[in-house]
């Protein structure tokens, strides 16, 4: 665990100790990968803020196409430039395109984070 900018030597070229090794709750966890597929959800203790929902796998997106939000399905993951593995695995996270019953769409929403699929309507 290093601080922000700080330097890990001395001015006098030793090495520098932690002071400790991160406590529980700054540890990170794993992404949650959302994939294409039958709605799937779990909801983890977020540490004083009550709790999270993270959507696990999902085939429901609300398309917004500039004038009205409409409910579509989720056919397949066309391009994500998070990793391209993801769209052969079929995983969507923010940014990434995807093909619905509306048309070809944009991620906007983050749904490992916020348990939904929201997306704009690509021309």
């Amino acid at each position: 665990m290093q601080d922000q900018g700080r330097s890990t030597r001395k001015r006098t070229g030793g090495r520098l100790k932690h002071a400790r090794n991160p406590r529980k709750d700054e540890l990170g966890r794993e992404p949650t990968e959302t994939q294409v597929g039958e709605p799937r959800f779990q909801t983890v203790d977020s540490r004083g803020n009550g709790s999270k929902t993270r959507a696990l796998a999902t085939d429901v997106v609300q398309v917004n196409d500039g004038e009205e939000t409409v409910a579509a399905t989720i056919e397949n993951v066309v391009e994500n430039d998070a990793n391209p593995n993801y769209v052969r695995r079929n995983i969507i996270t923010k940014g990434a395109v995807i093909e619905t019953s509306e048309g070809t769409a944009r991620v906007t929403s983050r749904p490992g984070q916020t348990a939904q699929v929201n997306a704009v309507l690509l021309e």
